[in-house]
């Protein structure tokens, strides 16, 4: 629990493992809610109760993020441990105070913001459900909140393993909630479980926390200039992230316009998509961002530059054949961890679908987030600010472009849904948010590639030969994996659990033994250095004390 990590790739692979922990945890999750309420009204309501809260989430309690606060909490441990304190009380207490004005607004104008957000739900008659779940689910930011101001504490100190928990306990409660809480409290328990696990996210940090003597205390006598400091560097960063956040909040409010269903579609397809996401992009960045912070700061720029490049490549290694794999085999992915109960075989095929055009940004997703990392470990929010903005505002225009064009040429409608396989099935319209939202990712991550180079350095020729290597592999595993999909559907039956898993699993495995025998014949210097890694025994890293740490 106290170890400290210190290399990139070690920490990356802990944060992967957790992640991957995480990850298995929300799909099953998500597979107990599909099988339990398939794609419905009641599991649109329940993803489309989470929107309120998780703007104020994204737009208050981001304030405090941890990668805002990480290189304050380096200045002020420079100072003396009594700065540390004073500034996390200063920071805890003006955010407890605006995070509860804001939910107690929220709380009282839920019905009238929600028939403006939902409009497709106002005649529903589970409409009233749907503003109590809200209501529920607006104590979730205040607990996400404190566990981010704690986390910026024990990733400053390297706790990887600490905050690579609270994602795990997350899941844990809200899986409690719809085994444990449902039966007996019905749609409300759900919410239950949601705040069961956000108690739990914050909790696994507090002895750490408080071993430290960095627990906050209220103090209504704020050093107000801290304050000034910490929003002035983070509001570019939470209008950056709000934007993506009002960009989905935007989509869902769309899909509760369309068949039933499509809301629960599109969130499912998008959770899915995420698992990747989580496990590669947001791992590298967590590990990468506390040195890269230090690194700026010493005005290590080489080093910085180095540190960003490294995280990248291996991003580049694991991305493209990733994505690869989920879109050949995306049916297979879909009716394993989504098919049981109440969830049939054309929602399996439309969620499918969506997970495909998800997966084609899945390389641009992973960039964007390690890039905003890199400019916010030196300083800058402005840029990723804008590059955001427009990203946020081309997801809305290109989803709204597709609709249009979807509804109107049926020749674009017959290309689309005989490419996606999806040609006699209703409820199509849905698969042009996830089209619309890949298609603004894609642009916004070749901006902020180009940016990123011009204000560090050039740095393609150094990552050109991890892009080739990567692509090539993705292609013949890909190949592979769609070849031997034949081969294994003439041995099991794929009409059941064990026959479709078995076929996903096996041809999954096979290209990826194909892919890995290319990339060795290759002499890849990832697969080297993931090698090193491994043989690291990075889950055995020696503890470090905090004198000795270099942030």
């Amino acid at each position: 629990m106290n170890g400290e990590i210190r290399g990139l790739h070690e920490a990356a692979y802990l944060l992967g493992a957790f992640a991957l922990l995480s990850q298995v945890l929300a799909l099953v999750r998500d597979r107990l809610l599909a099988s339990s309420f398939g794609a419905s009204m009641t599991l649109d309501v329940y993803y489309a109760s989470f929107r309120i809260p998780d703007i104020i989430f994204v737009s208050v309690a981001s304030l405090v993020s941890v990668y805002i606060l990480i290189p304050f909490l380096t200045e002020k441990e420079a100072e003396s441990t009594e700065a540390v304190r004073r500034f996390i009380s200063t920071i805890f207490s003006v955010f407890l105070g605006l995070l509860l004005g804001v939910s107690v607004v929220a709380f009282i104008l839920a019905p009238t913001l929600l028939k403006l957000l939902f409009p497709g739900f106002t005649d529903s008659g589970l409409f009233s459900e749907l503003v109590l779940l809200t209501r529920l689910l607006l104590l979730q930011p205040l607990f996400l909140g404190l566990s981010n101001l704690f986390g910026s504490i024990t990733q400053t100190h390297r706790r990887f393993l600490l905050y690579a928990l609270g994602p795990v306990l997350y899941n844990l409660g809200i899986i409690f909630g719809i085994l444990a809480l449902y039966p007996s409290f019905g749609i409300i328990g759900l919410g239950m479980g949601v705040v069961v696990g956000a108690i739990l996210h914050l909790f696994i940090q507090v002895p750490f926390v408080y071993a430290q003597g960095y627990l906050p205390h209220l103090t209504f006598s704020p050093k107000w200039s801290e304050v000034l400091r910490v929003v002035t560097i983070s509001l570019p960063r939470t209008l950056a992230v709000s934007a993506n956040q009002v960009a989905l909040l935007v989509l869902l409010g769309m899909a509760s316009l369309l068949a039933v269903g499509s809301i629960s579609i599109f969130t499912l397809a998008f959770n899915l998509g995420s698992v990747p996401l989580s496990i590669i992009g947001v791992s590298y960045s967590v590990a990468a961002f506390p040195t890269l912070a230090r690194l700026f700061t010493n005005g290590d720029r080489p080093k910085f530059l180095d540190h960003i490049v490294s995280a990248a490549r291996h991003i580049i290694f694991w991305s493209f054949p990733i994505a690869t794999l989920f879109i050949v085999l995306r049916a297979q992915i879909v009716r394993v961890i989504l098919g049981a109960g109440q969830f049939g075989w054309s929602e399996t095929r439309l969620v499918a679908a969506a997970l495909a055009l998800f997966a084609v940004s899945l390389i641009a997703q992973n960039l964007m987030v390690l890039f905003v990392r890199g400019y916010y470990a030196a300083g800058n929010t402005r840029t990723p600010l804008v590059i955001n903005i427009a990203t946020a505002v081309g997801v809305v225009l290109f989803s709204v472009l597709f609709l249009l064009w979807f509804k109107a040429d049926t020749l674009f409608r017959y290309f689309m849904e005989s490419l996606l396989r999806v040609e006699d099935i209703a409820g199509t319209e849905v698969l042009m948010l996830p089209l619309g939202y890949s298609t603004a990712l894609l642009l916004g991550a070749a901006a902020l590639w180009g940016v990123f180079q011009r204000d560090f350095s050039q740095f393609w020729h150094t990552i050109s030969q991890t892009v080739f290597h990567s692509i090539g592999a993705a292609i013949v595993m890909g190949f592979a994996a769609y070849r031997l999909l034949d081969v294994f559907d003439n041995i099991f039956d794929i009409n059941t659990f064990a026959g479709i898993f078995l076929q996903g699993l096996l041809s999954g495995l096979g290209g990826i033994m194909v892919g890995v025998v290319l990339l060795v014949f290759l002499r890849n210097e990832e697969v080297k250095e993931i090698s090193r890694a491994l043989r690291h025994r990075f889950w055995k890293s020696a503890v470090v004390a905090p004198e000795q740490e270099a942030l």
